[in-house]
C-alpha cells in the first residue's frame, strides 16, 4: 500500500509538472487569433461628415458584409424626424429585421432592404430594422449631421 501511495504521488507530480511546464504551440489557435484580429479590422468603418470623422464597428452579419462590398461611397443623406438621416441604396442588401425597442444615437441600420439609416438621437421605436453597425463614440454626431440633408462618406478603416 505504501508503494501505491508513493507511485500515485509521483504520478500526480509528473502530470502537474508536464501540464504547467509544457508550452505546446498550436498553429491553428494562432491562425484563428490572427483571423479574428483581421475580422475586427475589417469590421471597422470610417464615417465622415464634413470635417468630422467617426469610427464605427460593423456587426458580423450578411447585411454588413454586403454593405462592405459597396464601399467606399459618399451619399446624400436625407433628414427625417429630427433624429435620423437616411438614404436609399442603389441595390438591396440582405435583411433580417427585428424591433430593437430603443434606437441609440450612433446606430447604423437598414430599413426594409435598401434604406440605410444613421440615427443621431436615442428614442423608442415600434419599427423594425436590420442592425448594420454602431458608431463607437456618437458624441458630436448630431451637431456634425446638422438639421438638413448632408453628404456622408463611408469607407473601411
Amino acid at each position: 500500500m505504501k508503494h501505491a501511495c508513493i507511485s500515485f504521488a509521483l504520478l500526480a507530480i509528473f502530470i502537474a509538472s508536464t501540464s504547467f511546464c509544457s508550452k505546446e504551440v498550436n498553429p491553428m489557435a494562432e491562425e484563428t487569433a490572427s483571423q479574428n484580429n483581421n475580422a475586427d479590422m475589417q469590421n471597422k468603418l470610417r464615417i465622415k461628415v464634413g470635417a468630422k470623422t467617426f469610427s464605427a464597428t460593423l456587426w458580423d452579419n450578411a447585411t454588413a458584409t454586403a454593405l462592405k462590398k459597396m464601399l467606399p461611397m459618399t451619399l446624400e443623406m436625407i433628414e427625417l424626424n429630427d433624429n435620423e438621416k437616411y438614404v436609399r441604396l442603389p441595390s438591396s442588401l440582405p435583411a433580417n429585421a427585428s424591433n430593437p425597442g430603443t434606437i441609440q444615437a450612433g446606430d447604423l441600420m437598414l430599413y426594409g432592404s435598401n434604406t440605410l439609416v444613421l440615427f443621431y438621437e436615442s428614442f423608442s421605436t415600434s419599427y423594425t430594422y436590420t442592425k448594420v453597425g454602431r458608431i463607437d463614440d456618437a458624441s458630436g454626431l448630431a451637431a456634425a449631421l446638422g438639421t438638413g440633408n448632408v453628404k456622408v462618406s463611408f469607407e473601411l478603416e
